[in-house]
């Protein structure tokens, strides 16, 4: 029987070491990129594959199936999709401040970025910013690794000329860490660095100068106050705002957008703008048209309903409510020279770089010095060959082993006898050995020269810093994302958005509510439902709070520009408020939140309340009046210190007092307003301005009282009052006139 070892370990152990080299494997070798190179493991080794295919920025596009294939054949042995995925992430201009893969077909837009072809349909190649990833590779500038299955070697850096992790940035998410590198400006970065070769000691505050903010590829604003700005550099964390850059038209007057926040969709932002206009929040917009094109990658079109509309107000209003205004997060998240992933400050990620880049020249100093060493060697033998050719000649033809006496007789190493076994006849002209006199004089002068700078640091400095001039002037452009500071964007309110209307809101028996424009609408005249009529009806402006008042003592709020035409039958209230079983809409109040109004009950008691404190949010309402009876029907009040309130009970009496005897409340029950007595209670009430005439309506007659008339009447809050005229015992209703 067959006996297998097996190593036994706690459960917690096993899954504690499983999880650690998991989460290690994300961070270092997919999630977040190195700060030499700027690339992921996955990016690497697309650009490598397509170098190794000859796809370089001047060559003939070909099939992206053939680049994949080759990526995840020989170097990257996963997904397909993925790989596919991260390779037109480099080819999208929208994404890429300047892209690596140049492609053809379809790569995506900035409505939809994974709306792209698949990669049997679309074509690539190397973009020309991607040799300053790949120009110094065969230079001995790198470190190579086996592959996945041990059959190739890949790089396991690329000599980068610019310090393309803030170049292009990038995003990614790891295990308990992220990375939200954002692009910059190649220019910038340049003269960064080279204040930074200069002044090593320099701080951030100064690379800032030179480095004000990102660079996205769109082209929006950044809005960003300096000291945020400056914030995120020191740490390396932060949010940078960006808005969409617009324009006024002189001859239309129409708004147009040019630019978009950074990974902002064109048709987002129209569906936020057209469902604003659809529920009525928007009415300063007339229409919204989408002009983009080839030409014009972004140009969206905002109609204002007039000329007099602010633009600025306006479009503060849109930045505040929809995504032209954006705020895109930074964490500058990178594995640095030591292996180590680390949230780094801009000059940690600069001078680490110029670390790095000053690696890489030296070992392509060292490689070049090593080349022309090898070169001149030979050289030496060759002129020693030419100059002793007879003897050459002579040692090739007759002697059994000329390569060994060869080098026995002139002192020769075992490469140099190779190159002279090597020369062909040809060679053997007298011009070949002046050809050889002169390279030895350039390669010796060469080296003289790559001596000078691997023992100078300053000249391999000024080396660097001229590289990336060159490099800036070749690839670099100006900046695309101006840099404006603006305090955030505040939405309109509703009374700016919306100009106030006179309204009318109307509610039926049967409690359908509707609205209609203007005062001199007639309630009873509208049509209603069959077997349904008028009850009542308020009038004020559109932009005033609307609040309805249950049998119960529940009050509930209701927009009253959301409410239906007074052109049809209006809908349920129901639809809109959870009114509880039993209770019914009773009465309608519509003016501003400090408008006054005395709410009370049939059985005596009442109470003075701001309209503000009847407002709730819920579908429920809020309880406001305790009742023991019906409700009375609220009176507003217009001064509370001259006003009068006047009410009658059944028995046929009438008392009026000074309103200023009614306290304010918020809720409640409030106090005795008429001393009852038995089963009396009050039938009618209303507030009576001073000066006023109060219209008392009976069951068969009207009659007018002047305020003389009243005195009759008057008496403290909680007294009797007095007795009523014959035909007045029962009064429906008063109102003032």
């Amino acid at each position: 029987m067959l006996t297998y070892d097996t190593e036994r370990l706690p459960l917690r152990v096993f899954a504690e070491k499983a999880y650690l080299d998991y989460s290690m494997y994300v961070v270092l070798d997919r999630a977040l990129p190195h700060i030499s190179d700027g690339l992921k493991p996955v990016q690497r080794r697309i650009v490598y594959a397509m170098s190794e295919l000859s796809l370089n920025f001047g060559s003939k596009h070909k099939k992206s199936a053939r680049t994949v294939g080759d990526v995840i054949g020989k170097f990257h042995p996963h997904g397909d999709s993925a790989c596919y995925e991260a390779m037109v992430t480099m080819a999208q201009p929208f994404n890429y401040r300047y892209p690596l893969v140049d492609g053809q077909g379809n790569w995506g837009s900035p409505d939809d970025p994974k709306s792209f072809a698949a990669m049997r349909y679309t074509e690539s190649r190397l973009g020309a910013y991607a040799q300053t990833l790949l120009a110094e590779l065969g230079q001995g500038t790198v470190d190579w690794q086996p592959n996945f299955d041990g059959t190739l070697e890949e790089p396991v850096r690329l000599p980068a000329r610019l310090p393309n992790v803030l170049v292009n940035g990038t995003t990614g998410i790891a295990v308990g860490m992220a990375t939200d590198i954002p692009p910059h400006n190649i220019r910038e970065l340049v003269k960064a660095c080279l204040h930074l070769l200069k002044h090593p000691n320099a701080q951030v505050e100064t690379l800032c100068e030179f480095v004000p903010a990102p660079d996205f590829p769109t082209g929006c604003e950044i809005v960003s106050e300096p000291h945020d700005l400056l914030k995120i550099y020191q740490t390396g964390n932060g949010m940078v705002r960006t808005r969409a850059i617009w324009e006024r038209d002189e001859d239309t007057g129409h708004i147009v957008l040019t630019a978009l926040p950074h990974q902002v969709s064109p048709s987002k932002v129209q569906e936020q703008i057209a469902e604003q206009m659809r529920t009525k929040k928007l009415p300063l917009v007339e229409d919204l048209r989408d002009e983009s094109d080839h030409e014009n990658p972004v140009r969206v079109v905002i109609i204002p309903r007039s000329n007099r509309v602010d633009a600025e107000s306006l479009m503060a209003h849109l930045f505040a409510t929809t995504d032209l205004e954006k705020s895109v997060r930074v964490n500058l998240n990178m594995i640095g020279l030591d292996g180590r992933p680390r949230v780094k400050n801009l000059k940690e990620i600069l001078s680490e770089w110029l670390e790095y880049r000053f690696q890489t020249v030296t070992r392509r100093l060292n490689h070049r010095l090593g080349k022309v060493n090898d070169r001149l060697h030979i050289l030496e033998g060759l002129m020693i060959a030419y100059l002793n050719i007879d003897e050459v000649i002579r040692i090739i033809r007759f002697e059994d082993d000329p390569k060994a006496k060869l080098i026995s007789t002139f002192a020769l190493s075992d490469v140099q006898a190779e190159w002279i076994l090597d020369l062909k006849l040809r060679h053997l002209q007298k011009l070949e050995e002046m050809r050889i006199k002169g390279e030895q004089d350039e390669l010796m002068a060469e080296r003289a020269k790559l001596e000078e700078l691997l023992g100078d640091d300053d000249k391999m400095k000024k080396l660097i810093g001229d590289e990336l001039k060159e490099d800036a002037k070749k690839y670099g452009d100006d900046r695309r994302c101006r840099v404006n500071a603006k305090p955030p964007a505040v939405a309109m309110t509703a009374e700016e958005i919306v100009p106030a209307e006179p309204i009318t809101v109307v509610l039926s028996k049967a409690g359908w509510i509707r609205a209609g424009k203007g005062h001199e609408l007639d309630p009873l005249a509208l049509n209603y439902k069959a077997g349904d009529e008028y009850l009542v009806h308020a009038q004020g402006k559109s932009n005033q709070l609307l609040i309805l008042l249950d049998s119960k003592g529940r009050c509930y709020t209701l927009n009253p520009r959301e409410l239906p035409s007074a052109r049809s039958q209006g809908e349920p209230v129901t639809t809109k408020l959870d009114v509880q079983d039993g209770a019914r809409i009773v009465a309608l109040l519509l003016g501003d939140e400090n408008e006054r109004y005395v709410l009370g009950s049939e059985d005596g008691y009442g109470f003075v309340v701001r309209l503000g404190e009847l407002q709730g949010n819920k579908r429920a309402g809020k309880a406001v009046i305790s009742l023991e009876g019906q409700p009375l029907v609220p009176s507003r009040v217009t001064d509370p210190a001259a006003d009068r309130y006047a009410l009658s009970t059944a028995e046929g009496r009438l008392l009026v007092f000074p309103l200023s005897e009614l306290p304010e409340l918020a809720k409640g029950k409030g106090n005795k307003l008429v001393t009852l007595k038995g089963e009396d209670r009050i039938t009618a009430s209303a507030v009576v301005p001073a000066g006023t005439t109060l219209v008392l309506h009976g069951p068969k007659r009207t009659q007018n009282f002047k305020p003389s008339d009243l005195d009759a009447y008057a008496g403290a809050r909680a007294s009797r009052g007095g007795h009523l005229p014959r035909g007045f015992q029962t009064v429906e209703k008063m109102s003032v006139g």
